[in-house]
């Protein structure tokens, strides 16, 4: 009798812990949607309402072109695709990153700023941290090509970062990539970090989240790999900007991307910033340095 009620309270334990695994596994894959509550308008900046589809055509994506009325009519034009965070939306609020969007329409170049699936204005009822989401930065590029001529880099923070990395190992018409704070492989790093974005103790829960979500949402977590993608990318250049005080993802993160290929990868590690804060900590050095790396895209095309 009593190996009955300790099988049955065992049984108990494992559907609670699992309830909880899979309830917590499905919020962090529909995360609460942010609403676009900022305009390019209070920041000066003339705007052009886009959508466009993701690469694979399941989604439909909301954004905003911010033409630069500073470029010459002699040159062909740089346009910057902005790639957020995850749960967030286009505006970047740790930035923010319409303050970065001025500096760099100012600097002479376009800026498309827009919503991952699941996201702001855009379509879609799934997040899957760079497995779907780089579709959209794909659709984002093909877009560009379509409408503006003109060459593409693309700036991505944390998931965005990551993101771009991935869609630019697909994608020749990217010059070059800046990423702020991203992750290198996302099973590794959820089975180190996924504490800090379920609230759950690591044991038993991560293991048990690792387990279910991937068959629950159908995604598989080991082809989101920025580590192998950067191969794809050299030799064109890739800007990494990580704090070495993020908590949320390790700046060791974007150093063992950035060690793949030194001789055409930048590394700027910055200090006391926290997930993507170095903008904030630092925001001329911050909009010195992409400013930099992309006159030295643009130089670096005009000499080829």
């Amino acid at each position: 009798m009593i190996w009955m009620i300790i099988s049955i309270l065992f049984v108990l334990v494992c559907l609670v812990l699992i309830g909880i695994s899979v309830y917590v596994g499905w919020q962090l894959t529909h995360p609460q949607r942010k609403p676009v509550d900022d305009s390019p308008d209070n920041y000066g900046l003339h705007r052009e309402n886009i959508t466009f589809p993701s690469r694979t055509r399941d989604v439909c994506l909301d954004g905003w072109l911010l033409k630069s009325p500073y470029v010459p009519k002699d040159v062909s034009p740089i346009t910057v695709i902005m790639c957020h965070g995850y749960a967030g939306t286009r505006l970047e609020k740790g930035l923010p990153a319409l303050a970065l969007a001025k500096s760099i329409v100012e600097a002479g170049y376009h800026v498309l700023m827009f919503d991952f699936r699941n996201s702001g204005n855009s379509e879609g009822k799934i997040t899957t941290v760079g497995f779907l989401e780089q579709q959209d930065v794909l659709g984002a590029i093909d877009w560009v090509q379509e409408h503006i001529p003109s060459d593409i880099c693309l700036i991505g923070f944390s998931m965005g970062g990551s993101t771009s990395i991935l869609a630019a190992a697909e994608e020749r018409a990217v010059l070059g990539v800046i990423t702020d704070s991203a992750f290198g492989q996302l099973s590794p790093y959820l089975k180190d970090n996924l504490p800090v974005w379920s609230n759950l103790p690591r044991f038993p829960f991560t293991p048990l989240i690792l387990l279910i979500l991937p068959r629950l949402i159908g995604i598989n977590p080991h082809r989101v790999d920025a580590l192998a993608a950067v191969d794809h990318i050299y030799p064109r250049p890739i800007l990494f900007i990580h704090s070495r005080d993020d908590e949320a993802i390790p700046w060791s993160n974007s150093e063992g991307m950035w060690s793949r290929h030194p001789d055409a990868f930048e590394l700027w590690v910055t200090q006391k910033a926290g997930h993507v804060g170095s903008y904030q900590m630092q925001p001329e050095a911050y909009t010195q340095r992409v400013l930099a790396f992309l006159s030295k895209l643009k130089n670096h095309r005009n000499s080829s």
